[in-house]
């Protein structure tokens, strides 16, 4: 059994870990969260989702021994991929033999195989693979996913969209603003692009989509908190580009090969760059040209300590539009 991570860009980094498990004979379970199960719906190799009905916050143990007494007996070994206590606790409960993870929060007796966090932030994808205790690398590790196409055309259908024929805009990021181009550049980037755009996001994010697609009517399909997961990734996997901050759906860009700029400013692409060989990164501390260098970043915050995100703001719609015609 997987336990899985809570965030779509994590449960994406995780793909990697899962095909090399079934590589070697396992038959993979998959405990999520909803909002991250379609990720390994879109990934073959895992035989069955579990949709977990746990909340943010809380130990909520009484719904955990639930869960725990329906898989008892049905596994030999649990992955649990997040750090937390409470994520542990469902395996040990379910009395699960062997049960892999890093040491985390005061989980020790909870582990019976435990590795060390390392000191530095390595890559994600390297972070979990190292959960299946193998040290060669995959030939391929970056992450992939995989959409039924006929679903995929049904869902374009349905959204009067045609393959290749749009762009997708993800302005979102959940961990905060510092992560987050602003709406206006969005809205300039479109003007300058040929094709109508397809903006995605959570019901969170519904007020900023519709900020940037105001000024510019007719030129933006608004989608933001009115379709599921698995239909924004049919109108990804089918784009003609997409054009995404560091977050969870840039990850899903990148897993179904699609072409990309992905736009980083408070993080870093060293940790958790899009794995695509068609996606290109536009990070303002990587431009030996931009002065004053950014000394600031990556700050890993969630609002701007100093106050200005010059790292995003300073990054110019016109980078993006270069950025979009030397993709590969």
């Amino acid at each position: 059994m997987i336990i899985a991570p809570q965030w779509i860009g994590d449960a994406v980094m995780t793909e990697p870990l899962l095909r090399r498990l079934h590589a070697r004979g396992e038959r993979l379970t998959v405990g999520a969260l909803p909002w991250v199960a379609p990720v390994y719906r879109a990934m073959p190799q895992v035989g069955e989702v579990i949709e977990l009905p746990f909340q943010h916050g809380g130990l909520q143990f009484q719904a955990r021994r639930s869960i725990a007494r329906q898989v008892e007996g049905r596994f030999d070994t649990a992955y649990v991929l997040p750090n937390s206590l409470k994520s542990s606790l469902l395996p040990f409960l379910a009395g699960i033999p062997r049960r892999v993870g890093y040491l985390g929060e005061a989980r020790v007796g909870l582990l019976t195989h435990r590795l060390k966090n390392p000191r530095n932030k390595p890559p994600m994808v390297a972070l979990y693979s190292a959960l299946s205790g193998e040290s060669d690398g995959l030939q391929d590790d970056r992450p992939r996913l995989q959409i039924d196409a006929a679903h995929a055309d049904a869902v374009l259908a349905r959204l009067g969209l045609e393959r290749g024929g749009y762009d997708v805009f993800a302005p979102g990021a959940e961990f905060g603003p510092a992560k987050r181009w602003p709406a206006i550049h969005f809205t300039e980037l479109a003007r300058l692009l040929d094709r109508p755009v397809v903006l995605l996001g959570s019901a969170k994010e519904a007020d900023l989509c519709a900020e940037i697609a105001h000024p510019v009517p007719g030129k933006f399909l608004n989608l933001a908190g009115k379709t599921s997961l698995a239909d924004a990734f049919a109108a990804i996997s089918a784009a003609h580009a997409v054009v995404s901050n560091d977050s969870g759906l840039m990850h899903v860009a990148a897993a179904f090969g699609v072409p990309q700029v992905a736009l980083f400013g408070s993080s870093s692409p060293l940790h958790t760059p899009p794995l695509n060989d068609r996606a290109r990164v536009l990070w303002l501390k990587d431009d030996p040209a931009y002065q004053p260098p950014l000394d600031c970043a990556p700050c890993f915050e969630r609002e701007c300590p100093l106050g200005h995100t010059r790292c995003l703001v300073d990054l110019a719609p016109e980078r993006v539009i270069a950025a979009l015609s030397s993709r590969p």
